[in-house]
């Protein structure tokens, strides 16, 4: 009999000593993967549970048929009720106390997770072929974890990004603003000149606009971020930008341009 596979799912648990927790993922990967002699790019992408929703099976099937594509491995890491306190920045949790397990979730992704996943699975041994994704509070994971350890990857991209995470409360007509905690991250982290960054907004993420300027957070919060890369050294071509006109903070929002994402990621 003669029959041929289409891309390979399964799902699986690990797991983590930092997080002292079983944590649930998802893998995908092309139609080839078990009698490929080569190991493969991989997309990490936390808030895996929304896989489902966001119709990723479909999205990702379609890009291991497109010829303009590498194939890639794709790895969802799920979350839990834990997610406000182990996503944010390893730095510090904010002003609130959120994120106060940030730093235990980024030791999970580096010194257990990505050595499981290239002990157990035909993945690239290589961080420069390593992607990570996230959105909303979960990209800011994303950022924060591959800002810190470039070593292990190569690119990052953030989906309405919460860059607003700060560590005190925000103060009216502060124009620097520079409790937001990712900036000064950038300022203090190292340059890597083989990093490269993806930013999504949409113009309808939110209505607040806290610093009375006509454009809303999310987008300022965004654009702020690009500005401390561009004076830590990354230049235009180290960064892609694309604003949604009506994109809103939603699934359907960030399904929409995911395939778009994975043609910057593991274009040819």
């Amino acid at each position: 009999m003669t029959f041929s596979i289409d891309y390979i799912s399964l799902k699986g648990n690990f797991f983590s000593k930092n997080l002292n927790r079983q944590v649930k993922f998802r893998l995908m990967a092309p139609g080839n993967y078990r009698i490929a002699e080569n190991r493969f790019p991989v997309l990490l992408m936390n808030d895996g549970q929304d896989f489902n929703a966001m119709g990723l099976e479909n999205t990702i099937s379609k890009c291991y048929l497109d010829k303009n594509i590498r194939p890639f491995v794709y790895i969802g890491i799920e979350t839990n009720e834990h997610r406000i306190n182990e996503y944010g920045t390893a730095v510090s949790g904010d002003f609130k106390g959120r994120g106060k397990k940030a730093l235990h979730y980024s030791k999970f992704i580096i010194e257990e997770f990505i050595p499981f996943l290239k002990g157990e699975f035909k993945v690239s041994y290589d961080g420069k072929q390593w992607a990570y994704m996230g959105m909303s509070l979960g990209g800011l994971s994303a950022f924060d974890i591959v800002y810190n350890n470039a070593n292990c990857f190569s690119k990052v991209g953030v989906f309405s990004g919460s860059f607003w995470w700060r560590n005190k409360a925000y103060v009216q007509n502060d124009l620097a603003d520079r409790s937001r905690i990712i900036l000064d991250v950038i300022k203090n982290g190292k340059y890597h000149p083989h990093l490269k960054f993806w930013f999504q907004v949409g113009t309808l993420d939110e209505n607040a606009d806290r610093n009375n300027n006509g454009i809303i957070d999310a987008i300022d919060d965004t654009k702020d971020v690009i500005k401390e890369l561009n004076l830590k050294g990354y230049s235009l071509s180290d960064i892609f930008y694309l604003e949604i006109e009506n994109g809103k903070h939603n699934l359907s929002t960030w399904a929409s341009v995911f395939p778009d994402f994975l043609k910057w990621a593991f274009g040819m």
